[in-house]
């Protein structure tokens, strides 16, 4: 199970008006995934970044059956959970509450906030999909209200198949949630530039 560890960057929440949450990939460490906030428009953003237990969030891939990486990714689930109700709890709302995730990190955000789909500021995934052996439509309710979402991935990756993503769009835009969704042909498993833009420009300059 993970041990809940934030590290935070950015302005100071007594001092921000929006707070983004950014998930790190499999291998990665929240430093890392708070590092390329230098490339991103969110100067007046409180920055905060969950740590994963042993640096990975689940143990197998985000297609293998969902209770081969239980009980981790229940566990970092409620981790998020525990972040987003904490916020709110100091009297922010859900629109002022942004994600950003790459990889592992873009598929577990991608899966909680569809599993707690509402009208969130924005979410940011960089190569990830919904979390399964196929998609389960019963695990995903709620309305988010034209949440504008930003998804970005490489046809092929090593990682993430490309109708995975499609089949992501398709569920969140069912859902009322305004996705742009670019598919960058042999990108490889990276962010690119021009992910950094339409992020900025989609997302947190919106």
């Amino acid at each position: 199970m993970h041990t809940k560890e934030i590290i935070t960057a950015g302005k100071k929440i007594t001092e921000a008006k929006k707070i983004l949450i950014m998930i790190h990939g499999r291998g990665g460490t929240a430093d890392n995934i708070l590092s390329l906030a230098e490339h991103l428009d969110v100067k007046d953003y409180a920055l905060v970044a969950p740590q994963a237990t042993n640096n990975t969030w689940y143990p197998y891939s985000f297609i293998a059956p969902i209770q081969q990486n239980e009980p981790w990714l229940t566990s970092a689930l409620s981790i998020l959970g525990d972040v987003v109700n904490g916020y709110i709890a100091q009297g922010f709302t859900e629109k002022q509450i942004y994600f950003l995730g790459f990889s592992q990190g873009a598929c577990l955000t991608l899966e909680f906030v569809t599993r707690n789909a509402t009208r969130y500021g924005g979410v940011v995934a960089f190569t990830g999909g919904l979390i399964g052996d196929k998609i389960y439509r019963e695990h995903y309710s709620g309305d988010f209200g034209g949440t504008p979402v930003f998804i970005g991935s490489s046809d092929p990756d090593m990682h993430v198949p490309v109708e995975r993503v499609y089949a992501t769009t398709n569920i969140l835009k069912e859902m009322n949630a305004d996705v742009t969704e670019k598919i960058y042909p042999d990108m490889g498993h990276t962010i690119t530039q021009d992910e950094i833009h339409l992020a900025n420009t989609q997302i947190f300059n919106k």
